[in-house]
């Protein structure tokens, strides 16, 4: 069952178009105003971290308790949190559960070796779940595995799951490869016997280009979970804005990621986790530099800058990691590569990425470590990432996803919402 729940919206693929002189309104926004129904008389229990506010920053915690949601019998009963924890401060695993210190609420990780489903045991007593946290829209987010976890339990105790939508920050009209291959993906919750990967759910694109709540009624169809889904969706967001054209607060979706610039850059470097290089963590520019105390930063930048890659530009810029959550070169400056955007609505995110392995090995072959299987989850293609290894340019290599993106491209159109 699929329902879009917003005035006048009703079905499958149903288009929210933005109302003019009118400003974004979050999901959580639009259910209070416009769509109580959907909790109304209901204990809930919700799905969130510090990204769950509205367009003045409150948070859904609180407006989930606030005079309206009360008068409306709606009884929020428990929070689960997702990796980074309910306040997004956190990073790293085994995140215990407990009560939060702002709203006195019961507080239950999804984040322990990985990240896991809300336990039956948890939601035998509630007469929905309401799930509100912001995508980044890169497919590595593990945050869209705490949903899909989240809606396959719904299933499973015949509850309605509310999805409350939020814009896709670095837009809906940019979708880049590589895809994942399929032998890299596991879109089952965690076991004992295989793992969950959050953040290699399914065949997708680096950048996807939709919204949480479109993702929610793909994976909902495309893998037959067949919940009782509610999405809730913006209004006043087309697909072509960028996060800091809605008007609504950034905050951080993770410790990592502190500026909207930070999310664009994300998906090229968020391969390189899964080598010996730094991408920044520890910084005030985490996941916007790149750099490692073996690297010729001067020469990697210079290569790259040959290249000519539409819309970005790379400086040559030692910096040094503090505390950082993969303990790489902690305390220590270090040679590194900046990523400056000069045209965002020309960044092509995958090709960036082929791009900086290929300079780097070009540099320092001999240093680079490659764990390969961490890398090609989240880069997405083990055969491109051979071939760049191998020798082959890396624009060469990644030519041959465009098929296949494009393919996604029309597979996911029906579940768009927006313009």
């Amino acid at each position: 069952m699929v329902m879009i729940g917003a005035p006048a919206c009703a079905g499958h693929g149903t288009t929210a178009a933005p109302v003019p002189g009118r400003p974004v309104r979050p999901g959580i926004t639009v259910l209070l105003e416009d769509s109580l129904a959907l909790v109304r008389g209901k204990r809930i229990g919700l799905l969130t971290n510090q990204t769950g506010v509205d367009a003045n920053g409150v948070s859904d915690i609180e407006l989930l308790r606030d005079a309206r949601a009360r008068a409306a019998g709606v009884t929020l009963v428990r929070l689960f949190s997702p990796e980074h924890g309910i306040r997004g401060t956190e990073d790293r695993e085994h995140l215990e559960s407990g009560i939060d210190a702002r709203s006195g609420l019961m507080v239950h990780s999804l984040y322990t070796v990985t990240t896991i489903a809300p336990p039956d045991s948890l939601l035998v007593d509630l007469d929905a779940i309401v799930y509100d946290l912001q995508d980044i829209g890169t497919r590595t987010w593990t945050y869209v595995g705490a949903m899909v976890y989240a809606m396959r339990a719904a299933a499973r105790r015949h509850l309605p799951i509310i999805v409350l939508d939020r814009p896709d920050p670095i837009t809906g009209d940019h979708v880049d490869g590589p895809m994942l291959d399929t032998a890299l993906s596991n879109a089952e919750e965690h076991t004992s016997q295989r793992p969950g990967k959050a953040y290699a759910l399914y065949p997708f694109p680096l950048r996807h280009g939709m919204t949480m709540g479109e993702l929610a009624l793909f994976y909902n169809s495309v893998l037959g979970i067949n919940a009782q889904l509610h999405v809730v969706p913006v209004t006043g967001w087309r697909r072509s804005m960028w996060f800091d054209q809605t008007g609504l607060p950034w905050v951080r979706p993770s410790p990592n990621l502190p500026t909207l610039a930070s999310a664009l850059v994300y998906p090229s470097l968020v391969a390189f986790e899964g080598t010996n290089a730094s991408v920044g963590r520890g910084t005030s520019k985490a996941f916007q530099q790149f750099g490692a105390s073996w690297m010729n930063a001067a020469g990697v930048a210079e290569l790259l800058n040959a290249r000519h890659l539409p819309g970005v530009r790379f400086v040559d810029d030692s910096f040094t990691p503090v505390n950082p959550g993969d303990a790489k070169f902690n305390g220590v400056r270090i040679p590194g590569v900046r990523v400056d955007v000069t045209d965002r609505e020309r960044v092509q995110s995958g090709r960036i990425s082929a791009a900086i392995l290929w300079a780097i090995l070009q540099t320092n072959r001999d240093s680079l470590r490659i764990s390969t299987r961490t890398f090609d989850e989240r880069f997405g293609s083990r055969a491109v990432r051979e071939a760049i290894v191998a020798g082959t340019d890396p624009d060469v290599a990644f030519a041959t996803q465009r098929a296949a993106v494009e393919q996604f491209l029309r597979g996911a159109k029906p579940f768009q919402i927006y313009r």
